[in-house]
């Protein structure tokens, strides 16, 4: 999984509205993946995730600009975040903790979450924390870039 930004404190605007990811989002959401992470995902990727109708796939939006997005995928008994990213420049300001509390209403709460995050990523840790994402064993070496453990969290 891509690592989750953090986006707290502060909180979204009322003009911030949340939908499902559409494929005229991807220029946005490529260069917001660039932006985001050393080895970001390919437009095949993404169109991949979107293209699967058991998938959950959000964007947050403010008018005509995406702020940030979340890709999860359901595999069997388990809904797995795959990717979240905010912009940058909004970070810190409630995005990423309204895609995820959307993702949960989406998802139903009838399976559990599961996501891998940097151990050194701390405030996407403490984030995920804050919203009930408990720790669950580590990975190691998971990321290529330079080999990295990622934490595994849950959310039952």
């Amino acid at each position: 999984m891509s690592e989750t930004l953090p986006s707290e404190p502060g909180e979204v605007t009322e003009a911030t509205s949340i939908r499902r990811l559409a494929y005229s989002d991807l220029p946005a959401v490529i260069s917001i993946e660039r932006r985001s992470f050393p080895t970001p995902w390919s437009l095949a990727m993404f169109v991949l995730e979107l293209s699967k109708p058991s998938g959950i796939c959000l964007a947050a939006t403010e008018g005509d600009e995406l702020l940030g997005y979340l890709v999860c995928s359901r595999y069997d008994q388990v809904w797995h975040l795959m990717n979240v990213a905010v912009a940058p420049e909004r970070r810190r300001t409630g995005v990423a903790r309204s895609l995820i509390a959307r993702l949960v209403e989406e998802g139903g709460g009838k399976l559990p979450f599961t996501l891998e995050v940097r151990v050194t990523n701390r405030p996407a840790i403490a984030m995920y924390e804050r919203l009930g994402f408990r720790s669950a064993g580590v990975r190691p070496r998971y990321y290529q870039d330079n080999g990295e453990d990622a934490l595994i969290m849950w959310l039952d």
